[in-house]
């Protein structure tokens, strides 16, 4: 299954297993595991192991997951939004201008290597020192190419019961983001019109 880093930002708000929301971001340690585990994602560009996991990172990147979060809901309108964070989205225009702001924090330039007798591949080029500054303008860069590319029509919030998610619909009739979100929803289903039959 295909992962994007925009969508596993989006997602580090989730369902806890117990009706409420977990929040991967809401520490810096748990930020750190989170930076860790999308360390394949982030690719050779940003070095994780020179990031400084404090405060100012964290809410930089709690700040870029609530422009993502918020456009991710103007994707998929006029489909409901993510019942997370649905009444307290930042303006579509604001979380604009921050995403812009945050990939333009990095000045990068695409570099060509061509080892010999290899395959071509691009890299990037960037003179910034700052690993922090590096990963946020990362982590919009690859949230506006998720944005700007064919994903975006096939992005939905799970509408399971409890679940806060957002996926890409990877086939014609998906309604959840996963099968345990499917079998919620059946069984919320079931319980319904056996407590409708119950009930007359």
């Amino acid at each position: 299954m295909e992962r994007w880093p925009a969508l596993e930002l989006a997602s580090t708000i989730r369902h806890d297993g117990d009706g409420g929301v977990a929040d991967d971001l809401a520490t810096a340690q748990s930020m750190a595991r989170w930076i860790h585990q999308q360390a394949d994602l982030l690719g050779t560009h940003v070095d994780v192991a020179g990031l400084s996991m404090d405060e100012r990172l964290r809410s930089e990147i709690v700040e870029l997951r609530r422009a993502v979060r918020a456009l991710f809901a103007q994707a998929v309108s006029p489909a409901p939004p993510s019942r997370a964070d649905a009444h307290r989205l930042m303006p579509v225009e604001q979380a604009l201008a921050h995403l812009n702001a945050a990939a333009a924090r990095e000045a990068i330039v695409p570099q060509l290597a061509w080892p010999a007798g290899g395959t071509p591949r691009t890299g990037l080029l960037s003179n910034e020192r700052d690993a922090g500054i590096r990963l946020i303008a990362a982590l919009a860069r690859a949230a506006i190419d998720f944005l700007s590319g064919p994903q975006r029509e096939q992005l939905r919030a799970c509408n399971a019961p409890r679940c806060v998610r957002y996926f890409v619909k990877s086939h014609g009739r998906q309604e959840w983001c996963k099968p345990s979100c499917g079998n919620r929803a059946r069984a919320a289903r079931h319980y319904q019109r056996h407590n409708a039959t119950t009930a007359q």
